[in-house]
Protein backbone atom coordinates (compact mmCIF):
# COMPACT_ATOMS: atom_id res chain seq x y z
CA UNK A 1 0.00 0.00 0.00
CA UNK A 2 1.46 3.36 -0.99
CA UNK A 3 -1.11 5.98 -0.12
CA UNK A 4 0.30 9.46 0.21
CA UNK A 5 -1.11 12.44 2.06
CA UNK A 6 -2.68 14.80 -0.46
CA UNK A 7 -4.31 12.19 -2.73
CA UNK A 8 -7.68 13.48 -3.90
CA UNK A 9 -10.91 12.00 -5.14
CA UNK A 10 -14.22 13.29 -6.42
CA UNK A 11 -17.72 11.92 -6.91
CA UNK A 12 -20.77 13.63 -8.37
CA UNK A 13 -24.48 13.19 -8.91
CA UNK A 14 -27.63 15.07 -9.83
CA UNK A 15 -30.33 15.51 -7.21
CA UNK A 16 -33.35 13.42 -8.20
CA UNK A 17 -36.57 12.58 -6.36
CA UNK A 18 -34.90 9.27 -5.38
CA UNK A 19 -32.03 10.86 -3.43
CA UNK A 20 -34.02 13.44 -1.49
CA UNK A 21 -34.57 13.51 2.26
CA UNK A 22 -38.21 12.72 1.61
CA UNK A 23 -37.33 9.52 -0.27
CA UNK A 24 -34.56 8.47 2.14
CA UNK A 25 -36.80 8.88 5.17
CA UNK A 26 -34.37 11.34 6.74
CA UNK A 27 -36.75 14.29 6.44
CA UNK A 28 -39.96 15.43 4.90
CA UNK A 29 -38.70 17.83 2.25
CA UNK A 30 -37.67 17.12 -1.35
CA UNK A 31 -34.05 18.34 -1.15
CA UNK A 32 -30.75 16.41 -1.33
CA UNK A 33 -30.66 14.01 1.62
CA UNK A 34 -27.88 14.03 4.19
CA UNK A 35 -27.41 10.23 3.87
CA UNK A 36 -26.83 10.68 0.14
CA UNK A 37 -24.37 13.52 0.79
CA UNK A 38 -22.48 11.24 3.16
CA UNK A 39 -22.45 8.46 0.55
CA UNK A 40 -21.08 10.90 -2.02
CA UNK A 41 -18.31 11.92 0.42
CA UNK A 42 -17.43 8.28 1.06
CA UNK A 43 -17.37 7.60 -2.68
CA UNK A 44 -14.97 10.52 -3.19
CA UNK A 45 -12.69 9.05 -0.50
CA UNK A 46 -12.76 5.65 -2.20
CA UNK A 47 -11.88 7.32 -5.51
CA UNK A 48 -8.94 9.07 -3.84
CA UNK A 49 -7.19 5.86 -2.83
CA UNK A 50 -8.51 2.89 -4.82
CA UNK A 51 -5.81 3.03 -7.51
CA UNK A 52 -3.06 2.99 -4.85
CA UNK A 53 -4.27 -0.24 -3.22
CA UNK A 54 -2.82 -3.66 -3.89
CA UNK A 55 -4.94 -6.30 -5.64
CA UNK A 56 -7.39 -7.81 -3.16
CA UNK A 57 -7.40 -4.71 -0.96
CA UNK A 58 -10.26 -2.31 -0.42
CA UNK A 59 -11.33 0.22 2.17
CA UNK A 60 -14.25 0.46 4.55
CA UNK A 61 -15.63 3.56 6.21
CA UNK A 62 -15.44 3.57 10.00
CA UNK A 63 -16.10 7.15 11.08
CA UNK A 64 -17.72 10.33 9.80
CA UNK A 65 -17.98 13.75 11.38
CA UNK A 66 -19.75 16.00 8.90
CA UNK A 67 -22.17 18.88 8.68
CA UNK A 68 -24.82 19.43 6.03
CA UNK A 69 -25.08 23.20 5.84
CA UNK A 70 -27.22 24.05 2.82
CA UNK A 71 -30.16 22.53 0.97
CA UNK A 72 -29.96 21.51 -2.69
CA UNK A 73 -33.12 21.22 -4.82
CA UNK A 74 -34.03 18.47 -7.26
CA UNK A 75 -32.33 18.98 -10.62
CA UNK A 76 -29.12 20.56 -9.34
CA UNK A 77 -25.71 18.92 -9.70
CA UNK A 78 -23.84 18.01 -6.49
CA UNK A 79 -20.33 16.71 -5.91
CA UNK A 80 -18.01 15.73 -3.11
CA UNK A 81 -14.26 16.01 -2.80
CA UNK A 82 -11.99 14.07 -0.47
CA UNK A 83 -8.32 14.56 0.37
CA UNK A 84 -6.13 12.20 2.37
CA UNK A 85 -4.87 14.14 5.41
CA UNK A 86 -3.31 11.32 7.46
CA UNK A 87 -2.12 7.75 7.01
CA UNK A 88 -1.55 5.74 10.20
CA UNK A 89 -0.91 2.12 9.29
CA UNK A 90 -4.16 0.89 7.75
CA UNK A 91 -6.16 3.91 9.00
CA UNK A 92 -6.77 6.69 6.47
CA UNK A 93 -8.17 10.11 7.37
CA UNK A 94 -9.78 12.42 4.84
CA UNK A 95 -11.00 16.00 4.72
CA UNK A 96 -14.32 15.85 2.87
CA UNK A 97 -16.43 18.62 1.35
CA UNK A 98 -19.65 18.67 -0.65
CA UNK A 99 -20.84 21.30 -3.10
CA UNK A 100 -23.72 22.19 -5.38
CA UNK A 101 -23.75 24.67 -8.23
CA UNK A 102 -24.34 27.51 -5.75
CA UNK A 103 -21.45 26.69 -3.39
CA UNK A 104 -20.38 24.55 -0.46
CA UNK A 105 -23.14 22.49 1.18
CA UNK A 106 -21.20 20.45 3.75
CA UNK A 107 -17.91 19.23 5.05
CA UNK A 108 -15.98 17.43 7.74
CA UNK A 109 -13.70 14.46 8.28
CA UNK A 110 -13.93 10.80 7.34
CA UNK A 111 -11.91 7.74 8.36
CA UNK A 112 -11.49 4.53 6.40
CA UNK A 113 -9.45 1.39 7.01
CA UNK A 114 -7.60 -0.63 4.38
CA UNK A 115 -8.83 -4.22 4.38
CA UNK A 116 -8.09 -7.53 2.70
CA UNK A 117 -11.46 -7.90 0.98
CA UNK A 118 -11.68 -11.71 1.12
CA UNK A 119 -10.81 -11.87 4.85
CA UNK A 120 -13.21 -9.03 5.64
CA UNK A 121 -16.09 -10.70 3.82
CA UNK A 122 -15.33 -14.08 5.42
CA UNK A 123 -15.55 -12.53 8.91
CA UNK A 124 -18.83 -10.83 8.02
CA UNK A 125 -20.30 -14.05 6.60
CA UNK A 126 -19.20 -15.97 9.71
CA UNK A 127 -21.78 -13.98 11.68
CA UNK A 128 -24.50 -15.96 9.92
CA UNK A 129 -23.29 -19.15 11.58
CA UNK A 130 -23.51 -17.79 15.12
Amino acid sequence: MSIEIGRRGRAEAVVTPENTAQAAGSGLVPVFATPWMVALMENAAVQAVQSALAPGEGTVGTRLDVTHDAATPVGMRVWAEAEVTAVEGRKLTFAVSAFDEAGKIGGGTHERFVIQTDKFLARAQAKLGK
